[in-house]
Order: C-alpha cells, then structure tokens, then sequence
C-alpha cells in the first residue's frame, strides 16, 4: 500500500444521487431555487433530468439539505479552492539564536542579521543566552546585551517575550513587527 505523505487534503465526503438513504429531503435546484421539502425519488427524478447529481450538502439538518448539481465539477472547483488557500497561508516557525555573554562585536553583528532575516521572513525568534561557571555572577552583562539586541532590532522586531532567567539560561522572544 503507498502512502500519501505529501497530499494531506482533507475532503468532505458528501452522500451522492443512490447513496442517499432518506425518504424526504429539502431540494435545492441547480440555479439556487428552492423547491421546499421532496420525497427522494422525485429529487432523483429532477436531478437526472437536469443531467446532474443530487448531492448531500447538509446532512445533520433535519430534513437533509441535498442540491442538483455536477458532482465532478463541484470537486474540481473544492480541490482548487484548497489550492489557492494553501499557496496563501504561512507557517509561522520559532527560530532560536544561541549566544553567549561574552561575545565578540563581529559575532554580535552575525547573531543581529540572523534576527532581522529570520523576523523579515515572518518567523518569531527565541534569543537564548547560557551562563557557564563564573559568568553567573555576571548576569548583569548578559541582561545588557540582550538590552543592546532589543534597541538594535527595534525597528523590524517586538519583544514578544521579555529578558528571563531561568536556571542558567536566560531567553526572550521576538515576534515580527505588523
């Protein structure tokens, strides 16, 4: 059996023409009139008149809401739909940055573009900085730093999360600005 890993489409299934096993339902004509509550064969009846499917489009309604219209085509403009809202959404990821208190200026400036490219992209971003040994007795520079990173990125960037120690690592969150 192959697996479908790349089309995760969720798709209603609707009841159609036979598969409908109820005495009465409300009709809805192919062009939107409204022909009021039927019995399932003249639905039937009506529906391959016209040429088309009758289809279930509400069925927890009492009496079940079926329309007359072309299944396949119905399906087709569905699928496309889904295409169009997928191509249109963006997944938000978290971006972390790893830094430490005693860091280099140019490293500085390599930590600060990775934060503007990531929040440009519309990513949010986990600034993380670890104390080892003696620095624990230097959290004031650390808090600085991430001081200095908030001014620097505050034209592209907000803090999400403010500077907090937590342990020996101190973090705080950036989400894009707008």
């Amino acid at each position: 059996m192959k697996s479908k890993k790349n089309k995760e489409v969720i798709t209603k299934r609707y009841r159609i023409n036979r598969a409908i096993r109820i005495r009465s339902v409300r009709l809805i004509g192919d062009d939107g009139t409204q022909f009021g509550v039927v019995d399932l064969r003249d639905a039937l009846i009506k529906a391959e008149g016209a040429g088309m499917d009758l289809v279930e489009v509400a069925p927890n309604v009492s009496p079940p809401v079926c329309r007359i219209m072309d299944y396949s085509r119905f399906k087709y403009e569905q699928e496309k739909k889904e295409r169009e809202a997928k191509k249109k959404q963006h997944v938000t990821h978290l971006k972390e940055l790893k830094i430490g208190p005693m860091i280099g200026e140019h490293d500085y400036l390599v930590k600060l573009h990775h934060l503007e490219r990531f929040t440009k992209r519309g990513d949010k971003v986990k600034v993380t900085m670890r104390f080892r040994g003696r620095q624990m007795q230097h959290v004031d520079l650390g808090r600085n730093l991430l001081d200095r990173l908030v001014k620097d990125c505050s034209e592209i960037a907000e803090v999400e999360l403010s500077p907090k120690l937590d342990g020996k690592v101190m973090s705080m969150a950036f989400k894009p600005k707008g």
